[in-house]
C-alpha cells in the first residue's frame, strides 16, 4: 500500500496520454508534480484543466521542453529544482516518440535518430541532471527513484516498429545498469512495461468532445486480455506507487499488460 506522505514527482511527456493521467492521479492523492512536455497546446490545456482544482504555484508546475535539446533539459531540471526546493522523490521518464512507422526499407535516418534521442538519450540526460535532487543527503535519510517507462514492445512487436521497440528494450538495459551504478547514492531505478493502456481520453480533443475512457473500445478489445479489460492509467499508477514505496525494489521490470504477453496467438485460417 502506498504511503500517505506527500512526494515530489517529475514526469516527462505529461501533456497527454499516460503522463497526463499519472499527473492527474498523483495530484488527486496529494502529491506535487512537475509536468514536462514539448507539445505546448496539450501542456497548456492540461495546466488549465488542473488549475481548476489545484494551485499551479504550489501543487504543480509545467515546463515546455524539447527533450532532444540537452540545454532545454538542463533548464527544465533547474526550474524543477527550484519548484521542489532541491528534493525529488521520483523521476518518471515517460515521454516517447514513434509507436509505428514505415517499413525498414523506407525508414529515414532522421526518424531513427529522433526515436533514439527522445526515447533513450533523453531519459539518460534527464536522470543525470536530476541526480542532485535524488541523492541521499545528511538531511535526507533515503534517496529517490527513477522509473523508465518502457513497453511490452520491448519483448514483442508488430511490423514497422524497429525504432520504438529497440529504444524500449534499451530502456530495460538502462534501468538495470543505472540501478547498479546509483546504488551507492541510494537511488533506485526500475522500468515499467505497459501493454495496451487506453489513453485516448487523455488529451485536449477528447476533453472538448467529452470522450469517456470506454469510448471506442469493443468487447473483443477487452476479451483479448486475460483480465477481461483493456488497461487504464490507474494500472500504471499502481506500478509507479509500488516502485516508489518499495525500497527493496531496484533494477527490476514490471509488466502491466493484463497478461497479453503470456497469451499464445495462433495465425487465423
Amino acid at each position: 500500500m502506498a504511503s500517505s506522505a506527500t512526494r515530489n514527482y517529475l514526469i516527462t511527456g505529461a501533456g497527454r496520454g499516460i503522463g497526463r493521467g499519472l499527473s492527474r492521479l498523483l495530484l488527486s492523492k496529494g502529491h506535487r508534480v512537475f509536468l514536462l512536455d514539448h507539445n505546448d497546446v496539450e501542456l497548456d490545456h492540461t495546466a488549465t484543466s488542473l488549475s481548476s482544482t489545484y494551485d499551479q504555484t504550489k501543487d504543480f508546475s509545467t515546463f515546455s521542453c524539447n527533450l532532444r535539446n540537452p540545454e532545454e533539459i538542463t533548464s527544465a531540471v533547474h526550474t524543477a529544482n527550484t519548484f521542489f526546493s532541491g528534493h525529488l522523490d521520483c523521476l518518471v521518464n515517460n515521454a516517447a516518440w514513434g509507436v509505428g512507422g514505415v517499413h525498414l526499407s523506407d525508414m529515414e535516418l532522421k526518424d531513427w535518430r529522433t526515436s533514439i534521442e527522445t526515447n533513450l538519450t533523453a531519459p539518460m540526460l534527464m536522470s543525470q541532471a536530476c541526480l542532485p535532487m535524488l541523492r541521499r543527503t545528511p538531511s535526507r535519510t533515503q534517496g529517490g527513484c527513477i522509473v523508465h517507462m518502457s513497453s511490452t514492445r520491448a519483448f514483442m512487436s508488430e511490423p514497422n516498429n524497429e525504432p520504438y521497440s529497440a529504444t524500449k528494450a534499451a530502456l530495460c538495459g538502462l534501468a538495470q545498469s543505472m540501478a547498479v551504478s546509483l546504488a551507492p547514492d541510494d537511488i533506485r531505478c526500475n522500468a515499467i512495461l505497459p501493454g495496451w493502456i487506453n489513453v485516448t481520453n487523455e488529451c485536449k480533443k477528447a476533453d472538448e468532445e467529452g470522450q469517456s475512457w470506454e469510448e471506442g473500445l469493443s468487447k473483443g478489445d477487452h476479451a483479448w486480455h486475460l483480465t477481461g479489460r483493456v488497461g487504464k492509467v490507474d494500472d500504471v499508477l499502481r506500478a509507479v506507487e509500488y516502485l516508489v514505496e518499495s525500497d527493496f525494489a531496484t533494477g527490476t521490470e514490471i509488466v502491466v499488460d493484463g497478461g497479453v504477453t503470456r497469451k499464445m496467438v495462433y495465425p487465423e485460417d
